[in-house]
């Protein structure tokens, strides 16, 4: 293997060439991810591109819904150890000023955009994400997260907008370790012994002055395994908001969330309230590649120079039915303490979850 080089610089934490990971395990991954809305609920895109150095795979999505319509592009190819390109395909990320400014491409005949972002804050660092399924880790990662606004263009379906930043946001994360990627791993015991079910909130939000970035991750039981609740000034001061409680109100018969509250604390013990209404969403199942999606799967060996294009009717049932089995990101309208903001409300609600009042896999809100 050739050193890599990122090795000519005083970056190593252990003691391999910068062309290898410290972890053997083929679930190492490297990744970014990116949503960009206009605020009104209509359209919404969400992509990102991953790395898969144990499997020698790089990958990348994009996927828009529009209306009742979604177009997905994705690309995948051979990753040589080492290497710093984050281009595959018709789709490439590039830094222009580390956790400030990056600019994403794609090039598709389906979907394609040429889009900058710039942070609105300082990036949060997030708390250490950790998952457990029975006597296993299968989430260990770290991340950062931030809010930011979209310039540029946006083609897709014969036509092409401009993207103002003064009505484009979005938010990003930027998350490495392990995590379920690639072909699956053999069920073994977990086969016969499955999870009960997974519960999870993800809340970046931006307003004038200041980004709230809120996670919860819970067990069936309702014990919370992860919990991150700070808001962020432009100077880059950060408030701890203590630990978040919930009231979720999802749609009869379904498990979509059409409104939230989120209970803050502020350091001072006062009160913060958040309320959310939620405005459209992409479940990353479809055309996104995430756990559950039938089309294709972060980190799967397709072929050197591969690539594929779908577009989905939302209204289909086939589709309506995988939501209550998927992590669904929802365009988030949100108000605290008088201001109003924007950004993202990420759910799952799987299987049972006691606190949420879903008994089992197939129940639905009353």
């Amino acid at each position: 293997m050739k050193p890599s080089p990122l090795d000519e610089l005083p970056v190593h934490q252990a003691p391999l060439s910068m062309a290898r990971v410290a972890s053997t395990d083929k679930n190492f991954y490297d990744r970014y991810y990116f949503n960009a809305h206009d605020r009104t609920g209509e359209r919404f895109l969400v992509m990102g591109t991953g790395i898969y150095p144990n499997l020698g795979v790089i990958d990348a999505f994009a996927t828009l819904r529009s209306g009742d319509r979604q177009w997905a592009v994705r690309f995948s190819d051979a990753h040589q150890a080492g290497e710093l390109r984050t281009e595959v395909g018709g789709f490439r990320v590039e830094v222009i000023e580390p956790l400030q400014k990056l600019r994403v491409v794609c090039e598709h005949e389906s979907l394609s955009f040429d889009l900058t972002w710039e942070g609105s804050f300082p990036a949060a660092l997030e708390e250490r994400h950790v998952l457990d399924a029975g006597p296993r880790s299968i989430l260990d990662a770290t991340r950062f997260a931030q809010v930011g606004s979209w310039s540029g263009t946006l083609a897709f379906d014969g036509g092409e907008l401009a993207v103002d930043p003064g009505t484009w946001m979005g938010s990003r994360d930027r998350s490495w370790g392990i995590r379920p990627v690639g072909d699956a791993d053999p069920a073994g015991r977990l086969g016969d012994e499955p999870t009960d079910g997974h519960w999870w909130t993800y809340a970046p939000l931006r307003f004038d002055d200041y980004a709230l970035l809120v996670i919860m991750q819970e067990s069936p039981d309702g014990h919370r395994t992860l919990n991150h609740a700070t808001r962020t000034f432009a100077d880059g001061r950060v408030e701890q908001l203590g630990w978040p409680r919930t009231e979720i109100d999802y749609r009869s018969g379904t498990r979509y969330p059409e409104s939230a509250r989120l209970h803050l604390t502020k350091p001072d013990g006062s009160p913060l309230v958040v309320e959310i209404e939620t405005l459209g969403c992409v479940s990353l199942t479809v055309g996104a590649g995430y756990g559950g999606d039938p089309d294709w799967q972060h980190g799967q060996w397709k072929g050197r120079d591969w690539s594929s294009a779908s577009e989905y009717d939302l209204t289909d049932p086939g589709i309506v039915g995988r939501l209550p089995y998927s992590t669904v990101d929802h365009i988030a309208r949100a108000t605290c303490e008088g201001s109003v903001g924007y950004g993202m409300f990420e759910h799952a609600v799987m299987g049972r979850h006691d606190p949420s009042g879903f008994k089992g896999w197939l129940d639905m809100a009353p």
